[in-house]
């Protein structure tokens, strides 16, 4: 005999249904009551230039606040560049995770790299490897990052958000799986300042702009100091960029400066990098082409007379006696159709990619001198 279905009784069957498949994406095969939770800073967490920090994810130290403009200061609030490490035989990985702002995503940059966590493993050859990326949908989450993983003992690394602050971050695995926090490396780390394209716009998840990608192919720390709109070789930055202790120093900043910026403030941030660090390398990185260069004129000319002020002012701190300096080609920076931006500006994944590349062999060289 068939009973019928009321609309509402309908409707309060459809939400229990839909509450068991959420329930089931967000904890996995586990449940949380067989969960042990590991927070990320009792062992620490890679990427962190400074220890006396307002909030922990912070990028900048709490000094700066006030000696930076308030726009630097507030974006160094974001976790980009930051990444956690661990060891475990755990068949799933699970993450309680808060961010500081509900805006999750931008119009240009998904949720998953704007607030997401991006997980990776090391594989039997000891290379890392992609396995899955957080989706955020709201500012606290408990989620199952992956399950039903190969079994075995391997290590994991879990990048932070590019565009959002980090709250708290705790790593949860079964009551029975084995669990090794991996510390923060000691080796000196590449800095990076740059701009937004430093900071992670517009990669799809936390682990794919240039930087991260340059950490994992060297296999160095990375400190990512780019600040979206915002990075324009300024001194008040450069005092705390001298507090670090890097293998090498990339300044990236000229897709937000114009020429006459360039010109002023190029040599002054080299000599205070040089004066505090003597034999640490410095790149010079000159500005991406924008994509729609060649049929926007003023495009052209911001790329052309930007570049023109940089390379003279590369080539008097060359002339001044100034060593260790190593100097990128903007047009190597993306693809000769430049088919790997979101926008015209920012570059995609295959756009960080390009970037990684160029830069590679110019790093290995500078951190090998």
């Amino acid at each position: 005999m068939q009973v019928p279905f009321s609309r509402r009784s309908l409707l309060a069957a459809s939400v229990a249904g839909a509450a068991c498949l959420s329930t089931k994406n967000v904890f996995g095969e586990s449940s949380p009551d067989d969960l042990q939770w590991h927070d990320v800073q009792d062992w620490g967490v890679e990427g962190r230039g400074f220890e006396d920090t307002k909030k922990y994810f912070d990028r900048l130290p709490a000094a700066a606040e006030g000696v930076v403009r308030d726009a630097v200061w507030n974006l160094s609030r974001h976790s980009a560049g930051m990444l956690v490490r661990f060891r475990t035989d755990a068949t799933e990985i699970h993450a309680d995770h808060a961010v500081t702002s509900a805006n999750l995503a931008m119009p240009h940059m998904p949720a998953t790299g704007v607030s997401g966590l991006d997980l990776y493993a090391t594989d039997d050859e000891g290379n890392w490897r992609w396995v899955a990326v957080s989706r955020p949908t709201q500012q606290h989450m408990k989620v199952s990052l992956v399950s039903g993983l190969r079994p075995g003992m391997r290590d994991y690394a879990v990048y932070l958000p590019l565009y959002n602050g980090t709250e708290s971050l705790k790593i949860g695995v079964a009551a029975g799986a084995r669990f090794e926090p991996i510390a923060p490396r000691p080796d000196p780390p590449i800095v990076f300042y740059g701009t937004s394209i430093t900071h992670g716009a517009c990669a799809s998840r936390p682990g794919m702009p240039h930087p991260a990608i340059l950490g994992r192919r060297l296999n160095r720390p990375v400190i990512n100091l780019g600040f979206s709109g915002n990075g324009k070789l300024e001194p008040e930055v450069g005092r705390f960029l001298v507090e670090l202790d890097p293998c090498v120093y990339v300044l990236d900043c000229l897709p937000n400066m114009v020429a006459d910026e360039v010109a002023t403030r190029t040599g002054p941030m080299v000599h205070q990098l040089r004066s505090a660090h003597p034999d640490v390398p410095i790149v010079l990185v000159e500005d991406r082409t924008y994509a729609d260069a060649w049929i926007r004129p003023s495009r052209q000319q911001r790329n052309e007379s930007s570049r023109q002020a940089f390379r003279k002012a590369h080539q008097q701190l060359v002339d001044a006696g100034v060593d260790r300096l190593f100097y990128v080609d903007g047009e190597a920076m993306l693809a000769s159709d430049r088919d790997d931006t979101t926008d015209g500006s920012h570059p995609s994944d295959l756009g960080f990619f390009h970037q990684a590349d160029a830069l590679e062999p110019v790093l290995r060289k500078a951190i090998g001198s």
